[in-house]
C-alpha cells in the first residue's frame, strides 16, 4: 500500500529525501513481487496478551467448557454425544462432544444445524497437555497446545482442570502449502489459507474464505512486501513478507486484532518447494 503522506528523514539542499525513495524506484523500475512461486510452512510461533485460559468442569451428564483470550467460548457438552445448544459463541450455536477414548475427545462445532468445525482435543500420557486440532472447511487445519496450570485432575475425567495456552508451539499445522503466481497485469494471484488477487497500487482488493474483507499491498524493496488487511472498513492485520537474500526462504511477521479486540503477533517461515 503506497501511504498518503511522506516521513521526513532529513533535508539537503532544502530537497525532502524520504524513506519511500528506494520503494517507489524499486515498483516503477518494474521489480516483481519476491514472494511468487510455492512456499512450504516449516515453522511456526504466536503470541497473545493475554494469552488464552480453559477451564473444563464436571457438570451432570456432561462437561462444562469456557476459554478466554483469542477467542470467547461458552458451552456446556452433553458426554453422550447428544447434540446441545451453545448460544452466545461466535461462529456456532450447537456442540455435539464425543468420547473416541479415555485421552482424545472430538468437539462438532455447528451453526443451526450446519457443520461448521470439528476439534479433536488428545491428552499426553501423563495428562498434562492437551493438544487440540480445528479443521473447517476453506482454512488452514490450527494447532493449539495448552499446558495444564491448576484444577483438580480427575481420574474419571482427565480433561477436568485448567489450561494455559502454550504460545511457543506451532498454531498452523506445518506442511501448509502457499502458492503466489503473477496475474499477468503486474499484480498477483494469493492462495493459502485464504486467496486474493491484488495489485501493489495501494488499493483494497476482496479477500475470500477469511475473516478479512480486503487486502492492499506494498512492494517495500525487491525483498520486502507489506499488506494490509481490514475487515468492516477498519485496519484489523498487518503483514510483512521477507524473502531471504538467495530466495530460498521467506518469514511472514504478521500482527492482527481479533473481533474479541485481543492483539496476536504471529512469524511464520517458508522454504520454497
Amino acid at each position: 500500500m503506497v501511504p498518503s503522506g511522506y516521513t521526513r528523514v532529513g533535508e539537503v539542499g532544502g530537497h525532502i529525501r524520504t524513506v519511500l525513495l528506494f520503494a517507489f524506484f524499486a515498483f516503477q523500475a518494474g521489480v516483481a513481487d519476491p514472494r511468487i512461486g510455492s512456499w512450504t510452512l516449516v515453522s511456526a510461533q504466536s503470541s497473545m496478551d493475554p494469552a488464552n485460559k480453559l477451564s473444563i468442569m464436571t457438570v451432570p451428564d456432561g462437561s462444562h467448557v469456557v476459554m478466554s483470550g483469542e477467542t470467547r467460548l461458552d458451552f456446556t457438552a452433553n458426554t453422550h454425544g447428544k447434540q446441545a445448544p451453545a448460544p452466545g459463541n461466535l461462529g456456532f450455536n450447537q456442540i455435539e462432544l464425543h468420547r473416541i477414548s479415555k485421552k482424545e475427545v472430538e468437539v462438532r462445532e455447528k451453526k443451526d444445524g450446519a457443520p461448521v468445525a470439528t476439534v479433536r482435543e488428545k491428552l499426553s500420557n501423563d495428562g498434562m497437555v492437551l493438544t487440540s486440532t480445528t479443521t473447517s472447511t476453506g482454512h488452514t487445519p490450527v494447532i493449539t497446545v495448552w499446558t495444564r496450570s491448576g484444577g483438580t485432575k480427575d481420574p474419571k475425567d482427565p480433561f477436568v482442570g485448567d489450561w494455559t495456552q502454550d504460545m511457543g508451539k506451532t498454531r498452523m499445522q506445518q506442511g501448509s502449502v502457499l502458492k503466489i503466481d503473477a496475474d499477468g497485469s503486474g499484480g498477483v494471484r494469493f492462495s493459502g489459507g485464504y486467496t486474493y488477487t491484488a495489485k501493489f497500487d495501494g488499493k483494497s482488493y476482496d479477500v475470500k474464505n477469511s475473516r478479512n474483507d480486503t487486502v492492499a499491498l506494498a512492494l517495500v524493496d525487491p525483498h520486502t512486501v507489506d499488506a494490509t488487511f481490514k475487515r468492516d472498513n477498519q485496519v484489523s492485520q498487518k503483514d510483512k513478507w521477507q524473502v531471504s537474500a538467495d530466495g530460498s526462504q521467506m518469514t511472514l511477521t504478521s500482527t492482527a486484532t481479533l473481533e474479541t479486540g485481543q492483539h496476536i503477533t504471529e512469524k511464520l517461515v517458508f522454504k520454497k518447494q
